[in-house]
């Protein structure tokens, strides 16, 4: 694996890695913090801050200084501050990464908004707050009801104790917080649209302030030291502008073109959007995007028209001592390159929406990812408003990462425990499905993720059969694996819904393996148990092995990376230590498909 240039490297430690300008200061590190268990207080003047924290480490987490991973339903955070004397004068934004789950925002003392979802940034334009003032204090109220089911929590556990695969609650902020001085007219979002069979690149703009008479964007995009266009457009009255830029057609071998993405070419095209009024440049903004595609066809997953065989592992996103939210940007780095160094082309990033950072050093290296919605667990008008909600600002946030392959709305019938039998639950899954179609016409949409398929580009399933045999004789043949849908139920639950009409879909494992790794009395638990390094390695072989010699899948997806918690089945240690030979792991998990006969390029098979 080639490493890229410290440049790019650098990227990745802003917040916001497509849209970076060089002014920015992260305000991470101590805050003023308080529990407010029985929400007495409904001002900041009334709180008691009692404690300090370490944002944007969640208060159950050891890194915070907290680590109370009791039920505290409100809390409380404070920063007092001094702007930077160059910020005045100009707009200043606050962002926060995320806060779980509804929160409320004072900036001196006044309310400046409210936001609701776990996952999802939001900022506000707090100039007119600080009234050319440098003196500042920013108050959170956030409200995180830790028995609340009908939520998108993901992986948070409702209980006292973490149980069975669910685990400890992250509640308040645990991403960073961070100020951003921008100009009064400016450029408020960038979006990135390939459109590999044109050679063409779909730039949307969405511009804050008022526009003066005769405003032009530039936009210069270029790959390494290759200028691949430098176009400039006028602009109206409106706050929004849509673009195609072209790039020249490298006829028949486009395939094989230097400027194409993919997990062995990882290509990023740089990009710098400037602003100007007559000759004076407004704003300017660094960027990113790629050239490439995702698509099904037949019983095969795409990548730039080419059949891509998915290697895929299941990653948590949890760390011990912080939990949901990351140590550092070198932690997201890290996890990124032992996924890679395992032999995976993607992963599954399962019940979180991660921190962007991580998804730019998936683009930077090669790593094609299925964005996944964290789950509520109960069925409500409540839950579906805000699972909607905070997923349509997910797919906002992230649809112009070039890594992201499929969106996963929903997992495992979770939300939806009636979906078999209930016809609100199946239209549910159905308008979820045509919504994300509709926000990302461009990539393949799972409904409903491993079982009781509705609407779907791609049939998914998870089976944790221990033994290679069953796995190859299920999965050998396109035949075999319809009698596993038709027939079969590896997870208990049917995988096709009676109304569900079957044509040819391309079919994933995205569930199996499992294996626990528990010696000397450890506790934990895995779908099957080994007790030592050697057998972990021959077990994960034995099953790679099977999975590789069958042509009726489209590819893979192993659980798990890293043990989380009581869950033991991770390939690493919940510290990332790997559990045997990374060479042999990595060995079976790029197999060599020698027993399948494919008509494919060998590069992208």
């Amino acid at each position: 694996m080639t490493r890229p240039a410290e440049r790019w490297l650098a990227r990745g430690v802003h917040p916001r890695p497509q849209m970076q300008r060089d002014e920015w200061l992260a305000l991470d590190g101590e805050w003023e913090f308080a529990y407010d268990d029985d929400a007495r207080w409904v001002e900041p003047s009334a709180v008691v801050f009692d404690r300090t924290i370490r944002v944007p480490f969640p208060p159950e987490s050891e890194a915070s200084g907290i680590h109370d991973r009791g039920f505290h339903p409100v809390c409380w955070y404070r920063k007092r501050m001094r702007v930077p004397r160059n910020y005045l004068g100009q707009d200043l934004l606050l962002h926060f990464g995320a806060i779980d789950y509804e929160s409320r925002v004072w900036v001196n003392g006044r309310p400046v908004i409210r936001h609701r979802g776990g996952h999802t940034p939001f900022f506000i334009n707090i100039t007119s707050v600080l009234d050319g003032s440098d003196s500042l204090e920013i108050v959170v109220r956030a409200i995180d009801d830790p028995t609340d089911l009908a939520k998108p929590r993901g992986k948070q556990d409702w209980l006292a104790e973490p149980h069975e695969i669910w685990y400890p609650r992250t509640t308040g902020i645990w991403q960073t917080v961070w100020l951003e001085p921008v100009p009064h007219c400016r450029i408020d979002r960038i979006s990135w649209i390939p459109h590999l069979e044109h050679w063409e690149m779909g730039l949307a703009l969405e511009f804050a302030g008022r526009l003066e008479p005769g405003m032009t964007v530039r936009a210069r995009l270029h790959h390494r030291d290759q200028l691949l266009a430098d176009d400039r457009y006028q602009l109206t009255h409106n706050l929004e502008l849509v673009r195609r830029i072209a790039f020249a057609d490298p006829g028949i071998d486009d395939y094989r073109n230097h400027l194409l993405w993919s997990p062995s070419h990882p290509t990023l095209i740089e990009a710098e959007i400037e602003l100007w009024s007559g000759d004076r440049r407004v704003d300017s903004v660094w960027s990113y995007t790629a050239l490439r595609s995702f698509g099904v066809h037949g019983n095969r997953f795409m990548l730039n028209g080419r059949p891509f065989y998915l290697k895929m592992v299941l990653d948590q996103g949890y760390w011990p001592h912080t939990l949901m939210a990351p140590p550092d940007s070198a932690a997201l780095l890290r996890d990124v390159e032992l996924t890679l160094a395992l032999g995976f082309n993607g992963v599954r990033k399962h019940q979180k929406l991660e921190d962007p950072r991580w998804l730019f050093y998936c683009d930077l290296f090669g790593l094609v990812v299925w964005a996944e919605m964290p789950s509520p667990y109960r069925f409500t008008t409540l839950a579906v408003e805000r699972l909607v909600g905070e997923f349509v600002e997910a797919v906002r946030r992230d649809n112009s990462h070039p890594c992201i392959a499929a969106w996963v709305p929903l997992n495992e019938s979770w939300g939806v425990p009636d979906l078999a039998t209930n016809p609100a639950h199946r239209d549910y899954v159905r308008s979820l499905y045509h919504l994300t179609k509709t926000l990302d016409p461009t990539r393949p949409v799972v409904g409903n993720d491993g079982w009781e398929h509705v609407a779907t580009d791609i049939i998914t399933i998870h089976d944790y059969a221990s033994n290679p045999l069953l796995l190859r004789e299920r999965y050998a043949s396109s035949e075999s694996v319809e009698r596993v849908l038709q027939r079969q139920q590896p997870g208990g639950r049917a995988l096709l819904l009676p109304d569900f009409k079957l044509t040819q879909y391309p079919v994933v494992l995205s569930e199996f393996g499992g294996i626990a790794l528990l010696s000397g009395g450890e506790r934990g638990w895995g779908y099957s148990r080994v007790t030592n390094s050697e057998e972990f390695v021959t077990a994960y072989e034995g099953l790679l092995r099977a999975l590789h010699a069958c042509g009726g899948i489209a590819g893979f997806c192993y659980t798990q990376l890293t043990d989380t918690f009581q869950e033991k089945n991770g390939l690493l240690t919940m510290d990332r230590e790997p559990k045997g030979p990374v060479e042999r792991i990595a060995a079976a998990t790029r197999g060599k498909r020698k027993e399948v006969a494919m008509d494919v390029d060998p590069e992208v098979w």
